[in-house]
C-alpha cells in the first residue's frame, strides 16, 4: 500500500510542476539575442503571463521581398564608445538590409548620415541607385570617434537627407519616409524636440538600441506604439538578426515603416 501511495505523491507532484510550466512564458535570457524593448519590459515583470514572444527570427538575409517605395535613410553612431569591430557589425547590417529591398530610382533610395560629436553625410538619396554601388558605398564609411549628438544627427538628416534636392521623392506621391539610427549610448544632446519634429514632418521612427544604450531616449525618439517602434539587442554581435525582422515588416505591410537604431 505505502509504495502506491508514494507512486501516487510522484504522479501528482509531477501534473502540479506541468501545469505551474505551462502558465508562465519561460524566457531565457542566453536564447534570447534580439528582443523588442517591449518584450524586455515584460520579462524583468513576472506578473505578465503568457505574453506572445516576438522573437527576431535568424533567417537568411539575403531573401527577398518586393517592398513598397521607401526615403530610407541610416543614422549610425559611429562615437568612440562603439568599438571598430562592432562598427563593422553595424555596415554589415546595414549591407544586409540594402540587399533586403528593391532599390532604384523609382524604388527604395537609401542614404547614410554618420554622427559622433559631428555629423557626416556620407551619401545622399540621389547618390546611388544601385545596390553594388551602394554597398560599397557603405564598406567604405569610417568612423568618427568622440561624442554622440544623436539630437544633431536627426536634425541634420531631416533638414538635408531628406530634402527633394538631395533625393527625396516630393509628398504628392506618397513615398514612405523613414530613419535609421544606430547607438550603444546616451545622446549627450536633446532628443525629444527634434524627434517629434521629425515625426511630425512625415518621418515614421524605430528605435533600436545597443548594449548600453539608454532606453528612455529610444522611447523619447520613437514613433507610436512604441512596443511596435523600440527594440534592444544586447550586443552588436547580434544586430544582424534584426534584419529579418524588418524584412518581415517591409514583406508584410503596404504602409511605409521607420526604424531609427540607436
Amino acid at each position: 500500500m505505502k509504495p502506491f501511495i508514494a507512486v501516487l505523491l510522484s504522479c501528482l507532484s509531477f501534473i502540479h510542476l506541468v501545469d505551474i510550466s505551462d502558465c508562465y512564458n519561460v524566457i531565457y535570457p542566453s536564447q534570447i539575442l534580439a528582443q523588442s524593448y517591449a518584450q524586455r519590459r515584460n520579462y524583468a515583470n513576472p506578473s505578465n503571463t503568457r505574453i506572445p514572444l516576438r522573437t527576431l527570427n535568424p533567417a537568411a538575409t539575403d531573401s527577398h521581398c518586393r517592398s513598397r517605395p521607401l526615403d530610407l535613410v541610416f543614422i549610425i553612431d559611429s562615437s568612440r564608445s562603439v568599438r571598430p569591430g562592432e562598427f563593422e557589425k553595424v555596415k554589415v547590417f546595414l549591407s544586409d538590409m540594402v540587399d533586403t529591398l528593391d532599390i532604384g530610382a523609382d524604388a527604395t533610395r537609401v542614404a547614410v548620415v554618420n554622427y559622433a560629436s559631428t555629423v557626416k553625410i556620407e551619401f545622399l538619396l540621389k547618390d546611388h541607385l544601385k545596390k553594388q554601388n551602394m554597398k560599397q558605398a557603405i564598406s567604405v564609411i569610417e568612423p568618427l570617434a568622440a561624442g554622440t549628438m544623436t539630437g544633431l544627427a536627426i536634425k541634420k538628416a531631416m533638414e538635408e537627407a531628406f530634402t527633394e534636392q538631395s533625393g527625396a521623392r516630393p509628398k504628392s506621391q506618397n513615398i514612405a519616409k523613414v530613419a535609421i539610427i544606430v547607438t550603444d549610448g546616451r545622446p549627450q544632446d536633446q532628443v525629444e524636440e527634434v524627434s517629434a519634429a521629425a515625426r511630425a514632418s512625415g518621418i515614421e521612427i524605430y528605435a533600436v538600441g545597443v548594449d548600453r544604450a539608454d532606453m528612455r531616449s529610444l522611447k523619447l525618439m520613437a514613433s507610436n506604439p512604441l512596443e511596435d517602434h523600440v527594440f534592444y539587442v544586447e550586443t552588436y554581435g547580434v544586430i544582424e538578426k534584426l534584419t529579418s525582422k524588418f524584412r518581415e515588416t517591409l514583406c508584410g505591410r503596404n504602409t511605409g515603416w521607420g526604424l531609427l537604431l540607436v
